[in-house]
Order: C-alpha cells, then structure tokens, then sequence
C-alpha cells in the first residue's frame, strides 16, 4: 500500500520571525521517524511530499533515507492567496491531490504497526476515527463567512466529521472531489477570529458531507475511545500527548528517549544514522 507523508513549511514562517531559520523538534523527528519505517515495514511504500525549504532541511540532515517512496517539493505550488495561520494542513491536502489514489494519507505524527491492506483496500474510504459535532469546534454554516461564492446549501450538516490522521483513500474520482472543494473553501474563505473552524471544516467536515453527497460509505477504523485506550495495539497517535510535552520538559526528554529506544531496537541501522543528528544524539543510548 503506497502512503505519504506531508510537510508545508508556510504555516512555521508565518508564525515566526522572518529571520528564524527553519526547524523540526526532536519529538517531530522521531515520531517521523518511526511513522516511515514503522510503515515500511509493515505496509508498503511511504513518500514525503513538502516544499522546497522542507526538501533541504530532510537533505541536510541526511532524513531523505526515511522515504523509499522520495521526496518531492510538490508543496511550491500552493496558492498563495491560501492563509497558512488559518489554514495550516491546506499542504496536507495539496499533497493528497497531487499523490492520487489509492493512497494512504498518514500524518507525521501517526505510527502504524500492523498490515492494514486487508482492513482498507475493500473500502472506496476510510478513516481513523470519526468525531462528535461540537457545536465551538464543528459550527453551522452560519459561522464561516467567505468572499466569494462557496455553496453551503448541498452539504449535510448533520453527518460526524472524520479525523484524517490516517485516512484510506480508494476511488480517484472522489479524492479529486474533495481536494478541490476543500481548497475551493480555502481561497473562498473569510476566517475572523476562530481559525480552528475553518480548517476543521474543510479538512475534517468537508469529507463525510461530501461522502454522503457522492453515495460513497465511510469505514472507521476505530471510535476514539477505543483509539486512545490501553486495549489497542495497532495505532499510535501522539498529537493528544504534545501538549503534555510542551508544559513539561521532562515528559518530553522521557517521550524522545523511549522513541530513540524502540527506534535502535527495531530499526538499529537507520537508528545509527539518526544518532548522528546533533538534536537527535542526547537521546540514543551507546550500543
């Protein structure tokens, strides 16, 4: 099964001063890490598909080996009229327009340890989880205002909005539907003081609705107590766990070290070579 990797490197200078070179924490690069090999190793092929600035960074630091599948600056091309604050994953879904199905579309921070080709490939369309309505998050049509036209009128508001961080995505035909609509949003809107609405609509709400629309059914892999429970083994998702690490610098050094260590563990010659990383090295042990 082919997948990719995304990484629009936009949204990080738009939050920081121009002057800051660009850079990737050392959890983001480890939880990367495992991501690709994990799913290498367990599922096919994965590529990296970013920008130009993103291409150097992996190339410098010698990541590229991470993707057997490349990497390709395909994420140059974005419009610019897109608001990388509002709408940081609009590359997410840029790259999945450009990469075509069927595909895996895994977010950098989701590890998959286990075949999923027999879970997926019957479906049209799958996710990971869907999500509750919650009316802050997931708002009516009323909450997203827009400078051109974009038609609200067609969409079900009443289906569960789906989480994306591992989607499956099998008919090419709908996959070109959604990205274009999604980015169609984008340029469209209008986003006042609640960004969060904005890119969850066109990237987590935007999908089921427009899934119902086509006929096209939904597998959900999981419900998402199930996903964070103790009872699962199949996925790993860490975006839950990054607030955590950002308030307290030790859960962040321990959640590096325990990456290091699984990674020299099942992956001790490409562990070598990440051990070399200056912002890697503190948390390989000696072998």
């Amino acid at each position: 099964m082919r997948a990719f990797h995304s990484n629009w490197t936009r949204p990080f200078f738009a939050r920081h001063p121009a002057d800051r070179p660009y850079h990737i924490d050392a959890a983001e690069l480890l939880t990367t890490a495992l991501s690709a090999l994990v799913w290498r190793r367990e599922n096919g092929s994965i590529s990296m598909l970013c920008d130009s600035i993103a291409q150097d960074y992996y190339k410098k630091y010698e990541l590229d080996f991470l993707w057997d599948g490349g990497i390709h600056p395909v994420l140059d091309e974005i419009d610019p009229a897109i608001d990388p604050v509002c709408f940081w994953a609009a590359g997410k879904l840029h790259a999945l327009r450009t990469f075509g199905a069927p595909c895996v579309m895994l977010d950098t921070d989701f590890i998959v340890w286990h075949d999923l080709s027999a879970w997926l490939s019957p479906h049209p369309l799958a996710v990971i989880h869907r999500e509750d309505i919650m009316p802050d998050i997931y708002p009516d049509a009323s909450a997203l205002h827009t400078h051109r036209p974009f038609d609200f009128t067609t969409l079900d508001w009443s289906v569960r909005p789906t989480n994306t961080a591992l989607s499956w995505f099998g008919d090419g035909d709908f996959l070109r539907y959604y990205t274009e609509t999604a980015l169609d949003f984008m340029r469209a809107a209008s986003p006042a003081d609640h960004h969060l609405t904005y890119m969850v609509f066109a990237e987590q709400r935007l999908l089921p609705m427009l899934a119902r629309q086509k006929g096209i059914p939904i597998c959900s892999l999981m419900e998402l107590p199930e996903l964070f429970g103790s009872g699962q083994d199949w996925f790993t998702h860490i975006w839950g766990f990054k607030q955590q690490m950002r308030q307290d610098t030790a859960v962040y050094e321990a959640f590096c070290t325990r990456c290091a260590s699984r990674l020299q563990r099942d992956f001790p010659t490409e562990a070598v070579r990440l051990g070399t990383l200056p912002t890697l090295s503190p948390y390989f042990h000696p072998v």
